[in-house]
């Protein structure tokens, strides 16, 4: 959920008071771009990795607030879930030694959780021993903005909130509240972008998005089902929709969004926002942006904020203030937590090293690639894993695993290069990658064999999940890969 929820201090106006200040917000954020008010750096990095919380059956554990007392941290913050918690790192840069301080310092702060906290905690997509009677509305963290997103989101929907997936099996269920999302742990990695190269580095991070949810897949199992290998993805998508089926009719976008067009601006996405979807909590704040802007200041811009804090991108733009001045991320949010720690900075590496690289070719990728062609392969890269067939122009149809290895990682490493990766934490991070698809081993196809072997074994689908995850669980504190480990 976006960051900016927390910072609600104010009671709800009414929405066309709110509407408006919006509006203003983003009349102000033109001028800003206009008057080039923005910082040029673009080296700046972030990560926000979601946990789960289970005791000692792998059972969820409905402790977080109890959890975050004991941590005493203020990295770690509550998320949706009574069974959730997030980890966010201190944004630094990637050049030299940075990727290598990330994994440093995440060991060591999930260690220090881990000796203060008799819960287990687990980065993994969606936590596979979850029932629908945990994903209920008392199972929401004790946190008035979530309640409030939760009634508006539900009042919105105007009827239960359905689920279909269909993937290797089905699964269809129904909910009254948003509370299925609190399924969805993610990672997010946010790259600071100057605003006159926004447009490049968003429509590089969706041209990618289908691949790295391809090879990063690690959620194949939900209330029992084998579903698809990134089943979070189809879960987030339909447990937010506040669309009816007439609205789905008429065209009316859904706040779990890929987009529909390639931009030319940060604008664009902002614009979008504010136009086609309506506030979900419309509070205000004291701040006039006009005023702040014409006497020097930074303004804050709060309603226009929170309000792109709702509409859920997976690639998301971000305007934030630091030390006084403002700049822009993208923030990345395709891939789901996990499996180790290792495993989530290779996937960051080749994130960033990517992206870099199409962004600042002469031909770039967008021009080639139709925009829906991303989106297909986003929900092939969904459904399929690693074994997954994509699209890419000069390619046509090609397996993910060797349009990786054969065209995108080399791009991987020009790009972290141009950023000044030390080249022994480049090479360490992006071989997990490479090997990661010669074997054909990610998150997803682990779960899913250690599952179908403990069936073979003769264990029901609900013994053999809480086996898997109790193995998981103990594998992935080793910090090896996930394609190193053992099967079975």
């Amino acid at each position: 959920m976006g960051k900016d929820l927390a910072t609600v201090v104010s009671v709800p106006d009414d929405r066309t008071t709110y509407r408006q200040k919006v509006r203003r917000c983003l009349d102000v954020f033109a001028q800003m771009l206009d008057q080039r008010a923005f910082s040029d750096r673009d080296d700046m990095t972030g990560l926000e990795i979601e946990l789960n919380l289970i005791d000692e059956a792998a059972r969820p554990a409905m402790r977080n607030a109890e959890v975050l007392d004991r941590l005493g941290d203020p990295l770690f913050q509550t998320e949706l879930g009574q069974f959730n918690i997030e980890l966010n790192a201190p944004p630094r840069s990637i050049a030299g030694h940075g990727l290598a301080d990330y994994e440093n310092d995440l060991l060591e702060s999930l260690g220090r959780a881990a000796e203060k906290t008799d819960c287990g905690l687990v980065m993994i997509g969606m936590l596979p021993t979850l029932t629908a009677d945990h994903l209920v509305l008392e199972n929401l963290s004790a946190n008035e903005r979530y309640r409030r997103l939760n009634d508006e989101m539900a009042g919105a929907r105007g009827e239960r909130f359905d689920l279909d997936i269909r993937g290797i099996e089905r699964l269809r269920s129904a909910s009254d509240s948003i509370a299925p999302e609190a399924a969805c742990t993610s990672v997010q990695f946010h790259l600071q972008v100057p605003p006159d190269r926004f447009d490049r580095f968003w429509n590089a991070s969706q041209a990618i998005a289908g691949v790295q949810v391809a090879i990063g897949a690690n959620s194949p199992f939900l209330h029992g089902r084998r579903l698809w290998a990134e089943t979070r993805i189809a879960l987030f998508q339909q447990a937010t929709d506040t669309r009816p089926e007439e609205l789905k009719a008429q065209g009316v976008r859904p706040r779990v969004w890929f987009g529909e067009r390639w931009i030319t601006s940060v604008f664009d996405l902002f614009e979008e926002n504010v136009r086609f979807f309506a506030p979900l909590l419309p509070f205000l704040e004291d701040e006039d942006p006009i005023e702040v802007l014409a006497a020097g200041g930074v303004p804050r811009l709060g309603e226009l904020r929170l309000h792109n804090g709702t509409v859920y991108r997976w690639n998301r733009p971000v305007y934030d203030v630091m030390d006084g001045r403002p700049h822009l991320r993208v923030e990345n949010r395709v891939l789901p937590s996990g499996p180790t720690v290792i495993d989530l900075l290779a996937n960051a590496a080749f994130y960033f090293g990517l992206v870099r690289q199409l962004a600042e070719e002469e031909r770039p990728i967008w021009s080639r690639l139709s925009f829906a062609a991303a989106r297909e392969n986003f929900h092939a890269g969904a459904v399929g894993g690693i074994e997954a067939t994509v699209f890419w122009p000069g390619l046509g149809e090609v397996p993910v695993a060797e349009l990786v290895r054969s065209v995108l990682l080399p791009k991987a490493y020009a790009g972290l290069d141009r950023y000044g990766v030390a080249p022994a934490v480049r090479d360490r991070l992006l071989a997990v990658v490479d090997e990661r698809c010669r074997l054909g081993r990610n998150g997803a196809s682990w779960q899913t064999e250690a599952v179908r072997e403990g069936e073979r074994r003769g264990l029901s689908r609900s013994e053999a999940l809480h086996s898997m995850l109790l193995r998981y669980s103990e594998l992935h504190r080793t910090n090896d890969p996930v394609h190193t480990w053992p099967e079975g």
